[in-house]
């Protein structure tokens, strides 16, 4: 186990996610529900799931493709979501 990884992985998606979409669902949901411990747990196994999911698929992929390719992927991944998410938007105005 490389601990050095282990902290700054988790040192950079604790930076990452503070008030993500993600945080702010689960605040929303923990203050209308009145039941912080429920919307915890609930919210842990889902981004625990996605993690879990994430990290097999980038080792898998990892196999067999160089970094680079995966990285640039990543970014016109984003950069296409991003002009959808404009577009939309727009269009519905």
């Amino acid at each position: 186990m490389d601990w050095r990884l282990v902290f700054s992985t988790f040192g950079l998606l604790f930076l990452a996610e503070l008030g993500d979409k993600t945080q702010l669902a689960v605040f929303a949901l923990a203050a209308r529900h009145q039941t912080p411990w429920s919307v915890f747990l609930g919210a842990t196994l889902a981004l625990t799931t996605v993690t879990l999911i994430g990290a097999f698929l980038g080792g898998l992929i990892g196999c067999y493709l160089p970094t680079r390719y995966v990285q640039v992927g990543a970014g016109v991944l984003f950069i296409l979501i991003g002009i959808f998410v404009i577009f939309r938007a727009l269009t519905q105005c």
